[in-house]
């Protein structure tokens, strides 16, 4: 669906939080909505929700859609309760730093908060991650494909964080 701006903390505005809940939480909802009534009515299906971890650790640049991203797994899980007994199982997934442009987005953001180079920003944020190194993007489509699969049957309801360990949990 949609992603929000990364935006360093001085630069935010009200309308700033409200165009990351229009390009995150709104734009996933949009999609869900209809989709999870018809697989409701024909008594199976998978949602698979790519959200972020934005919404469970907070970033300064990322203020906004982390808090998108929080509502969005709150969903996630709240219409995984609603329509489990009707078959459907919904899912949230939480990659971390992923090597896509969107993380080049990010890595702007903080080039501009902390006037650093985008080298020394992409160094810092790998070396926050114990695997020392960003997902690659088909790693994160495997596990959606995981996720939607016959073999997760029993997983529903769920944010799981996929970010190599850079914030560990315990759930």
């Amino acid at each position: 669906a949609g992603a929000a701006r990364r935006t360093p903390a001085e630069e935010l505005t009200p309308a700033a939080y409200r165009a990351a809940m229009d390009a995150k939480f709104f734009s996933y909802i949009n999609v869900i909505d209809p989709v999870v009534k018809r697989m409701a009515a024909r008594g199976s299906g998978v949602v698979v929700n790519i959200i972020g971890n934005g919404g469970k650790v907070p970033a300064t640049v990322h203020i906004a859609g982390g808090a998108a991203n929080a509502a969005l797994m709150l969903a996630t899980a709240g219409l995984a309760t609603a329509y489990a007994g009707k078959g459907i199982r919904i899912v949230g997934l939480n990659p971390g730093l992923t090597e896509t442009e969107r993380v080049a987005e990010g890595l702007q953001a903080e080039t501009r908060l902390h006037g650093i180079t985008l080298e020394e920003a992409r160094q810092r944020a790998v070396a926050r991650i114990p695997l020392g190194r960003g997902a690659q993007p088909e790693e994160i489509a495997d596990a959606v494909l995981f996720l939607a699969s016959a073999k997760a049957s029993y997983i529903t309801g769920v944010n799981i964080t996929m970010d190599g360990l850079q914030s560990p949990v315990v759930v």
